[in-house]
Parts: structure tokens; C-alpha cells; sequence
């Protein structure tokens, strides 16, 4: 099928003001048919206002938008999608206790009063064969996997008439051989005429399948549909943020010290009371980075919790330098214990409380900030003050809400104050998910700062890019289990692992003595 001009868009001199800010400034950008054309740009530099215009959310100040040759006014997602623009979100919206089918017509005007849901099913069936989203569409999406969940919500798009498809973040929580089947089934798309945004802050993923690039700072373009071919991952990140990135960090040696973690034969439950982690157990010593693999959803952010103190077990124990913090936060924070959580906001912060208040969390009970039952103020202040010029913090005081903070700006205050405690031990979940390459490179280079500085580290990351680069040692969640330990990079095994698909790695790793599979 070859494109449609119809399915061209071109926006011109788009303009969006909130108060005091202005997100985007005058930009143009236009899609043509049948291509992927990535978005690129640091946090903050308009890429979510500009879509979020395409689709209804926003309406412009100023600037106009064409699809084929018709000017039109979105006022709605409702009329993005009637003019055949849909949006996949980064986090899915789809409920878990209904069918394929049934999340795929939730919303829509038909079927009205009787639901042959064979019929629909037929219908989805053919739709899924016709672009390589091939998911049952009687599973309930509880069942599914997280890459087939989000083809339910690509399905969901083609299924109302969308000829472009916008993807935020869509490779954030998918494993490896899951992001070459995604990437598949955007091929055939754009060969069957739809067009595709791609946003990511993944270079490496923008140079592989886009054509072309578009990149924002500031609100303003620095670089309009440049052919991706042309250019490489270093040219587009000195366009996003201005100035030469470095891709790969300096590592010294691993100086391993004494041991620092161990947990031990570790079972809990999740929040609904299932089993979220099956007798884990691993060590960490000083000076070493051990990294935690896994597709979102296997049991990483009970993992977490539970060294932290902030979930208790149903057996196993948890040591920092031999003692014992199990279902104890306070214990956990007396022996060194810093947490970097995945969620910022909800977990890792008081969003209505002031940067001042944020930033003494944990030590309020200590000299010189505590005098005696009381908090010396003044003095929090001055620590406020002097962590958020040492960390970069952008924010018009320390009396600022946390709140009002950008995400990468949050995350800047959050390692702030875990820093200045002078951790032991640190754990850090996604401490980089969200942030552009800017910020990636400058939270990075904090870990393996606290590395070199003998604390050991445990990082939760699903970007295997990072693991490799950061850590010594890899091991892999699956289900709430170790299912392998990697020491050096192999990104098919630690696919498979990733999946569910050990005993193939089990065979295939003990065959070359590499490393030990549990």
C-alpha cells in the first residue's frame, strides 16, 4: 500500500504560554506519510506541550496545524483522533480485568445496546495479523506481558482510525528482543502509509529507526527534520543540551571492600498480597555497583522496599555491615542506608513541603540542624541553601515548594540530600528514567563517585545500557526470582532471562563457565 498525502501534518509557528512559562516558542514541525520522525529534546524543552497540542490536549496561543491540505482547530483528543491522530502513553491506560476486545471498544459509540463480542474479536484478530500485533484478543490484559499490552494500546489507535501514531518513552519498559518486535511492527506500519513521532531520550533507538529528527531546546527547534543518516548520537545530544556530552563514563577498577549487603533467602508479598519476591538473596561489598536486570513488574520495587526497610518480609533477613534492618526504615537509615525511589513525587519527597523541609528529612534529629527537641531553622536553611547551589538545583529559593520542580530538578534534590548523608549503602531505582542525556550523564557520574568513595551500590534500572556501563556485576529478576548473574555484557542471555527463558541460558552459561546461573 503505498502513503497518502492525506496523512501528511504540518504544525507552523505553534506558540504555548502557561504563567511564566513558555514552553514552546514559535515551533514548526511537520510529518510526513509514511515515516518515523523522532522527537527529541531535554526534559522541560517542550516535546510533551507540542504533542499534547497535536492531540486536543493544549490549544495554541498562536500557530496553525495542517492535516493533508486542510487547516484544522483541535480542541480535544476526541477531534485528534477523528482527524486519525492517536497517542500510546509511556504508562498504558488499560484495565486489567476486561479482555483485549473489550479495552479495545471501551469508549467508542459502537456497539451501543448489544456486544457480539465474537464479531469484535474476528475484528481485532484481523487488525492485529494485518500490522504484526498479533495478541489474543480473549486474554484478559492482567495476563499479558508488558510488550503485548502495549500493542493493545497501538491496537486501540489503529482501531479508531489513527494514520499517525505518537509514542512516548515506548521502549521504557520493554526487554531487548520486545523493542526489536516493536520496532518491527512500526515498520509495517509506516510501509502501509501510517506515520509515526517517536519520542525518546534513547539516541542509540532514534538512530536505528528514525528517518528523520527533530530536536527542541528551550522551546525553540535547533534542528528541523534533519535525515537521521546524516547525523550521529553525539551532533544530536549537543543539540538538545547545548554542549558535548560524554557517552562513556570513566570507570576505574572495581576495589571490592568488606561486605556491605546481604540479604538473605528473602520472601514477600506485594501490595495485593501475592508473591512479589521468592527467596532472593545477594551480597554487595563496598566500592562495587551490582545492577538488578528485569522487565517492569518482576519484583524490583519490592526488592527495594524490603532493603529499605519499607516493606516487611514473610521470611529471610536483611544485613548492612552485619546488622540486622529487616522491616525497620529507621534501622535502615541509622546504618548508612540511602534510597533513591522510583517514584519522586509519591515516595521520595513531601511535594507541598518546602525545598528546606525536603532536604532535611533525614537528618532533623542531628546537630547542628536539631538543638535539642527543636529544629534550628537557620540552620536548615543554610544546609538547604548550600546543598542546592552544590547540586545545581534550579528553583527561585529553598522556600519553594518541592512541587513546583521540574522532574530532573526533583531527582538533582533527592540524591542531594541521600548524598549528604554519606551513604553505605546506596540503593537507586531508575535514578535516571524521565531525565535527558544531560542529566543522565550528571547522575551517573554521582554514582560512580559514591562508588570510588567505597559505598556499595545497588541499581534497579531497566535500561540495559546503563547496567552495562555502570555496573560490576548484573544479576537478573524474573517473577520475583535471581534467575542469573552476568559479569560482563551479553544482551542476548540477559534477553532471555529477562523473559522467563533461563533454562536455554542455564545450558547455555554453564557451558562456557562464565558465570552462575541460579
Amino acid at each position: 500500500m503505498s502513503p497518502s498525502p492525506h496523512f501528511s501534518v504540518q504544525m507552523h509557528g505553534i506558540v504555548k504560554q502557561f504563567p511564566g512559562v513558555l514552553a514552546v516558542d514559535h515551533v514548526d514541525f511537520d510529518l510526513r506519510p509514511g515515516e518515523i520522525h523522532a522527537l527529541l529534546g531535554e526534559n522541560g524543552a517542550g516535546k510533551s506541550t507540542l504533542v499534547n497540542v497535536l492531540t486536543g490536549l493544549y490549544h495554541p496561543q498562536a500557530g496553525t496545524i495542517q492535516i493533508g491540505d486542510e487547516t484544522v482547530d483541535l480542541r480535544s483528543p476526541r477531534d485528534a483522533i477523528a482527524r486519525g491522530i492517536g497517542m500510546v502513553h509511556q504508562h498504558f491506560m488499560l484495565v486489567p480485568s476486561q479482555t483485549v476486545t473489550e479495552n479495545i471498544l471501551l469508549g467508542l459509540d459502537e456497539p451501543r445496546f448489544l456486544m457480539r463480542l465474537a464479531r469484535y474479536d474476528r475484528r481485532v484478530a484481523a487488525l492485529g495479523e494485518q500490522f504484526g500485533l498479533r495478541v489474543d484478543p480473549k486474554a484478559r490484559v492482567w495476563q499479558l506481558s508488558v510488550g503485548e499490552q502495549q500493542r493493545v494500546e497501538i491496537l486501540k489507535a489503529l482501531y479508531r482510525g489513527a494514520n499517525v501514531l505518537i509514542m512516548d518513552e515506548p521502549t521504557a519498559v520493554l526487554a531487548p528482543q520486545e523493542i526489536q518486535e516493536l520496532f518491527a511492527v512500526l515498520r509495517s506500519m509506516t510501509a502501509q502509509g501510517k506515520s509515526v513521532i517517536f519520542i525518546s531520550h534513547k539516541l542509540g533507538e532514534v538512530m536505528s529507526i528514525a528517518d528523520r529528527v527533530t530536536v527542541l531546546r528551550k522551546g525553540r527547534v535547533t534542528a528541523a527534520g534533519i535525515d537521521a543518516a546524516t547525523t550521529s548520537p553525539a551532533e544530536l545530544a549537543r543539540l538538545m543540551v547545548g554542549r558535548q556530552v560524554l557517552f562513556r563514563v570513566e570507570k576505574t577498577g572495581c576495589a571490592l571492600g568488606q561486605e556491605v549487603l546481604a540479604v538473605q533467602d528473602v520472601y514477600a508479598d506485594n501490595d495485593k498480597g501475592r508473591p512479589a519476591l521468592r527467596g532472593v538473596s545477594l551480597r554487595i561489598c563496598a566500592g562495587e555497583i551490582l545492577g538488578v536486570a528485569g522487565v517492569a513488574g518482576n519484583g524490583q520495587r519490592e526488592l527495594a522496599q524490603v532493603i529499605t526497610g519499607l516493606r516487611r518480609v514473610k521470611s529471610g533477613r536483611v544485613l548492612v555491615q552485619g546488622r540486622e534492618i529487616t522491616g525497620h526504615p529507621a534501622a535502615a537509615i541509622r546504618q548508612g542506608v540511602a534510597h533513591v525511589p522510583q517514584d519522586r513525587a509519591g515516595v521520595g519527597s513531601a511535594p507541598g513541603l518546602s525545598l528546606t523541609d525536603n532536604m532535611i528529612m533525614k537528618n532533623y534529629k542531628q546537630s547542628p540542624v536539631a538543638q535539642g527537641w527543636r529544629i534550628d531553622r537557620a540552620m536548615a536553611r543554610r544546609h538547604a541553601v548550600g546543598l542546592k547551589e552544590a547540586y545545581h538545583i534550579i528553583a527561585p529559593s529553598v522556600d519553594t515548594p518541592a512541587r513546583l520542580l521540574s522532574g530532573g530538578n526533583l531527582q538533582r534534590l533527592i540524591l542531594a540530600r541521600e548524598i549528604a548523608t554519606q551513604p553505605r549503602l546506596m540503593v537507586a531505582v531508575q535514578p535516571t528514567r524521565g531525565l535527558d542525556v544531560g542529566a543522565i550523564e550528571w547522575v551517573q557520574q554521582l554514582l560512580l563517585q559514591q562508588r570510588e568513595a567505597g559505598a556499595a551500590i545497588l541499581l534497579i534500572s531497566e535500561e540495559l545500557d546503563e547496567l552495562f556501563t555502570l555496573c560490576d556485576r548484573l544479576v537478573v529478576i524474573y517473577e520475583g526470582e535471581i534467575v542469573g548473574e552476568l559479569f560482563e555484557e551479553d544482551r542476548e542471555a540477559i534477553g532471555l532471562m529477562m523473559t522467563g527463558q533461563k533454562r536455554a541460558i542455564v545450558r547455555r552459561i554453564a557451558k562456557s563457565g562464565e558465570s552462575n546461573v541460579g
